[in-house]
Formats: structure tokens, sequence, C-alpha cells
């Protein structure tokens, strides 16, 4: 590939380009460009990938003030921000789990912005402060990711990230005295904390260039060992494999620590498997599978069989149980075999088995026999999510349940009795009796059956002029199901439609659905997205002036290419941390694991001519009226590195032609999303939804 550079002024002068009297800020420029396949391809706001360069600082200060300034100027804003405080004001409390004869559970009191993990003696005991995330920073941008127990019981590995970055720090505790040990971990990535014996097994990568830490290409992932009361200088490199160094590797040790499993990922959309026989002295990985496309899920240990959740030879998933002394896929032994339903967890249950299943996005739960025999269906509220968590001889288990109209509840499992009863269920200072959600099913453009849940008030008239927050993510085996955010509820109250759509590559409907929606099929995502408003403007839910369609990362890419392809059917877009370039994508962090859903701009001149068609940098055409735009990102953001959405908001900003505000909203101190302080969510939601609103025409009461 040849690239073409050549500086020139980078000079941050305001553009002339205007819309609803806003000034754009100039953003850095030169003449790059690069040749894919004989097809030259300008990219003139490369500079921008430069995100820690002055000039790239300067354009996102600028940026951010105008945005600031449109945001400030909308006449309720503030008090929307004030409601969203409100009605996420309850507490929400976690699955209890039972670590060495102590009970755990996180809490949040209501606007903490991290939950707090607490301890008790017994179950339902007194609560005990155990770690509190919220006091590790004075901002809330340290997030408590994962939290692991060594075998006695004397420490617990708590694994941070700060500022929202991939990056993860492990920290290590004493669990009788509340202590805090000198073990310190830095750069690992990916892994958490895998106790074994006097230490821990974690993955992580040499530690980055300064400067570069969040944008530059993360490449051999090594496993290392960690013995407690050592410095990390001193840590075992355990395993690494630089013959294939865009390749993922991490280890778990099962409870009884008998058995290891290795890892290998980010050559397909699944993982091998190797298995190590820790009873016997310098015993090596036996490889059980050989398939990266497909997935392998250990879930349990019992003497010397494997239970394994796979949908190898099952696109809806099996469970089969394998023996460490013939550990090879060919001698694998179905439990479970595929049904109509999609197979998505397994977890034990004292001498019982739980089953989680979906079926057209929602969840069921079925107790089995450790046989493979059902023995009953749990019966839940109602169409919701339900996250089930147990042990093997342990008789307490749990589930949780949400909807789009129930928050989060925790019940407790009577495995004999096979009954649910209520542990924790929130107090919420709203009223969700007044909303209805309705799971209704369309025809996508090549005919096929896509669901999408719609939920409203109860007095909703279908007169096509009501307000629509469409929301999609199409990729990745990641499945919508239902679930519940107090985000929504000012949009709902003020008489909006939320819309969440099943799209083809996630796994809703298993494998086949993933696929589907992958590389050279990946149109049709697109398509579904765009039949999905289609169908509510024909249903009479609403119109084109009245549709505003969100999502994030995969998600944000989505909205990027229907709003490139249809800028006629939305009124507003929000695109949240998308991939916007998708011939460079690969080229930054981890980026080149997305390859197995995408394909590559080098992979041959097919997939890039493909790629070049939806790519939503590269499909912005200047004349064209683009709905009003909100482009979010974030400057910690090494998931998806902040140079998509400011290359993107660049150039959308000198291509608009039309009215409609074109902005982009950088967060600070802030990455891809997981672990971001709730006041941060709430200040990002308030923007997000006052943007909508204003712009759907909206007003807030």
């Amino acid at each position: 590939m040849k690239k073409l550079i050549a500086l020139s002024a980078l000079a941050l002068t305001a553009t002339t380009m205007t819309a609803q009297n806003i000034v754009y800020p100039k953003a850095p420029k030169d003449d790059t460009a690069d040749t894919y396949f004989g097809v030259k391809v300008p990219d003139p706001f490369r500079p921008l990938e430069a995100d820690r360069s002055q000039e790239t600082a300067a354009w996102v200060e600028a940026e951010n003030k105008v945005t600031n300034a449109y945001l400030a100027k909308i006449p309720f804003r503030a008090k929307l921000l004030k409601r969203l405080k409100e009605v996420a004001d309850f507490e929400k409390v976690g699955t209890p789990f039972e670590k060495n004869g102590k009970w755990y559970v996180y809490k949040n009191n209501g606007l903490q912005n991290q939950s707090v993990l607490y301890q008790m003696d017994e179950l339902g005991g007194q609560l005990r402060e155990f770690l509190d995330p919220n006091k590790l920073s004075d901002d809330g941008t340290v997030a408590l990711q994962d939290a692991t127990f060594s075998k006695d019981g004397k420490y617990m590995a708590y694994v941070i990230s700060r500022s929202g970055s991939d990056w993860q720090e492990i920290y290590v505790k004493d669990v009788a005295t509340g202590e805090l040990l000198t073990d310190h971990i830095e750069w690992a990535k990916f892994g958490g904390a895998q106790w074994c014996g006097n230490g821990f097994y974690y993955s992580a990568y040499d530690a980055p260039e300064k400067g570069k830490e969040f944008s530059s290409k993360n490449e051999v992932h090594k496993v290392y060992y960690h013995k407690i009361g050592t410095k990390q200088s001193d840590d075992v490199l355990f395993y690494q494999n630089p013959a294939y160094p865009l390749r993922f590797y991490s280890v778990s040790v099962n409870k009884d620590e008998t058995m290891m499993f290795l890892y290998e990922s980010g050559a397909g959309s699944g993982m091998n498997l190797y298995v190590r026989d820790l009873r016997v002295p310098d015993a090596q990985f036996i490889q059980m599978t050989s398939n990266m496309d497909l997935q392998y899920s250990p879930i349990e240990t019992v003497g010397d069989n494997i239970y394994l959740l796979t949908n190898d030879g099952a696109p809806r998933g099996r469970l089969m149980v394998a023996d460490i002394k013939k550990p090879g896929f060919k001698d694998w032994k179905e439990l479970v075999g595929e049904s109509k339903n999609v197979l998505e967890s397994v977890q034990f249950a004292d001498d019982k088995l739980v089953l989680t299943y979906s079926q057209d996005a929602s969840t069921h739960l079925y107790l089995y026999s450790t046989e493979g025999k059902e023995l009953a269906e749990i019966q839940l509220p109602t169409v919701g999510r339900a996250r089930f968590s147990g042990e093997r001889g342990q008789k307490e288990c749990f589930y949780s349940f949400s909807s789009f109209t129930v928050p989060g509840t925790i019940y407790q499992y009577d495995i004999a009795e096979n009954k649910s009863s209520v542990y924790t269920a929130p107090k919420v200072k709203f009223d969700l009796d007044k909303y209805t959600t309705r799971q209704v099913f369309f025809t996508s453009k090549d005919g096929t059956r896509v669901p999408m849940f719609l939920t409203y008030r109860k007095d909703l008239k279908q007169n096509g002029k009501n307000p629509v927050f469409l929301y999609g993510y199409g990729g990745f085996n990641v499945p919508l199901s239902p679930n519940f955010s107090s985000m929504r509820i000012p949009f709902l109250e003020n008489g909006g439609i939320y819309a969440q759509v099943n799209l083809r590559g996630g796994s809703e409907y298993g494998e086949e659905w993933h696929v589907a929606g992958t590389k050279m099929q990946k149109q049709n995502v697109f398509d579904d997205f765009i039949s999905s408003a289609e169908w509510l403007i024909t249903n009479n839910f609403t119109s084109k002036d009245h549709i505003a369609i969100v999502g994030g990362s995969n998600g944000g890419l989505l909205v990027g290419a229907c709003m490139t392809q249809r800028p006629d059917l939305f009124k507003v877009c929000i695109p949240q941390v998308g991939v916007m370039d998708m011939l460079r994508y690969h080229k930054f962090t981890i980026g080149w694991n997305w390859a197995p859903d995408y394909g590559t701009s080098e992979d041959s001149k097919e997939m890039f001519e493909y790629l070049y068609s939806y790519s939503p940098l590269h499909n912005l055409k200047k004349g064209v009226s683009y709905p009003a735009t909100l482009v979010t990102t974030a400057d910690h953001d090494d998931r998806v590195v902040p140079a998509h959405s400011f290359k993107f908001a660049a150039t959308l900003q000198e291509c608009q032609a039309g009215t409609a505000p074109v902005l982009i909203r950088i967060d600070s101190k802030a990455g891809h999303g997981s672990g971001k302080p709730l006041a941060k969510q709430l200040e990002e939601q308030a923007d997000i939804y006052s943007f909508i609103m204003k712009n759907l025409g909206m007003k807030f009461k």
C-alpha cells in the first residue's frame, strides 16, 4: 500500500461552513491518500489520528466549545438532567455470591458513581463495606472490573481500569484484615486474575510507548504468573506465542485447582481451547479444539469430566462432556442437544443444572439433571432478561431479572420446590405501570423476519407523529435482550417510543444469524435497521421527521452507515464511539480483532470494495442534507480510538448542505463506556436526549 503524505498548514481557524448559525472549527488537514488495489483513497483528516498532538487537542477544545454552546441554549436541558438524576436515584443491588464462608454483594445506594462491594457473615446478614471503588479516585473515574478470591480465602485480587481505558491494573487485598498488599500489576489487558496456589495468572502486553498508550497496536499477548509478595518485575512469563502476535491468550483454573484451561482467540469468531492436568507433574497443555470460528466454554469440572457449552455442530448451542484423559473434540459426548432456541449459558446449582435459553431475544430458564434430563421450567415474571447464579454443591442460588418496564430484581430460587421468591427489589420513584412493551416482527429487504421491541406509554396514539428512539447493534454475536434503563424514562414520559431492534449479526437466533451480518453480508444489518424505521412509519407509529437513530461502537458504525445510505429517513443521528473508518480500523489497538466480523481492506480486492462501499467516513458526500447529528467519543477510548469519530465529524461538517447541526461531544477521562461513573453517564445522557428532543421538536414537561 502506497501512502502519500505532504503536510499542509494546520491552523485552527473557523471554517465558513455553518448550520443554524453554528461556525465549525477548521480541522487539521493534509493531502494524505492511500492506494488499495489500484484505487487511490484520500484521507485528508489523517492528522486527527494523532490524538495527542497539539493541533488535534486545539481542534477538540474548539469543537467541544461549539457543542457545549449549542447544548447550553436548549431551554430544558437543566430540567432534563434534574429529572434524569431523580429517576436514577434508587438502590441497585446485585446477585449475592459466596466465597470461602463469606457472602458478598455489590450495591449502589442510588447516585454513587460506582457500586460498592459489601461482605456478609451469612446470607442476608449485616453488610460491611469491603471495597469501595468510589474511594479510589476523586471523580469516580476508577472502576472496579473484577474481583477474584484465592482458593484458601486469604486474598482477593481486584482489577481496576482508569478513565474508561481497556488497560487494567491488579491489586491484592488481605480478606481477614482488609489490608492492601504491596502487589501491583500494570499493563494487564483482557483476562483478570486467575488464582492458583500462592499467586495468580494474568494476561498483559508490553508497556506501550509513552504518548501512544491509547492508540498503538497491541501485539503479542502474554500470560504471566505473579507470586504474592513479589514485584511485577519478578513475574514469570508463563505463555506467549510470537508466531501469532494478533491473538489473545488467557488461562483459567478450576475451583479444585486440578485443571487449567488455555484460551486462544482473535483469529476467528470463536476460540481454541487447551487443557492441562495439574495433578500430573510437568503436564503439558493438550489441544481440545481446532476451529477458531466456533465457541467452546468450560462450565464446570467434576472429577475427570469437563462440562462444556459449544456451538460446534450446533449453531444454536449444545451441552457436552469431555474426559481429560481423552480431551479431543472427537471424544466429547453430547449431554443436551441443540433445540429450536439458543442455549446461552449453563450453570450448576447444587446437584442440578440450569440452562438459559433465548427465545425471540427473551430469556427462558430450565432445570436439568446432571444426566441431561429436563426437569422443569423456571417461571419468570414476564418477557425479559434473566441471569442465573449458582454453584455446584451449594443450595442457595439466585437469578437477576429485568425488562424494559421492570428494573433489576434479584430472585432466590428454591431448587427442590421449583419456586422463586424476591430477594431484593428496587423502590423506584416513577410509575412504570403507565408503560407497556410490545414485540413486533417486520420483514427486511431480503424477506428475513426480524424482531423489534417497542416500549411506550399505554395511552399512546398511533397517529404517525410519535418521537422514536431507535436503537440497534447487529454484530459480534452480541444479542440485545429486554433490559431496563432509567435514562429512558424522561423520553417515554414525554410521549416517546423506545424501539430496540434485534438485527442480524447478533446471536438472537444462533451462529447463522450472526454470520448473516458479517463480512460480505454486513449490508444485511443496515437493511434490517432501515426496514425497522420504514415499518414504524408504515404502521403509523411515527414519520421520518420524528425518528432518532442511536448506536454505540459497532452500533455507531450502524448509525453512520444508515445515515449515509438513507439521510432522508432519519431526523436525528447519534453515532456513539463508532467504527467509522472501515479501511483503517484494524491498525489501532485491538481493532485487528474485529476482522472476523468485518474483513479488512487488505484481505482482497473484493473485500476492500465491499468495505469501501459502506464505510461511513468514505460515503459522506458534499451537497447532501444530513440529519441533525451528535457524534460522541472520549479521550481514553482505546477500544475504538477517537480518530474514527474525529475524522467522521470533521468530514460531515464539511459536507453538510442542510441547516441541521453537526456536532461532536468529546468526553474527558472517559473511554469506550465500561466503568463510566454515573455522574458522567447522566451528563452525557442529558446532552444526548436534549439534542434528540430539541431536533425532534419535542417539548419537555
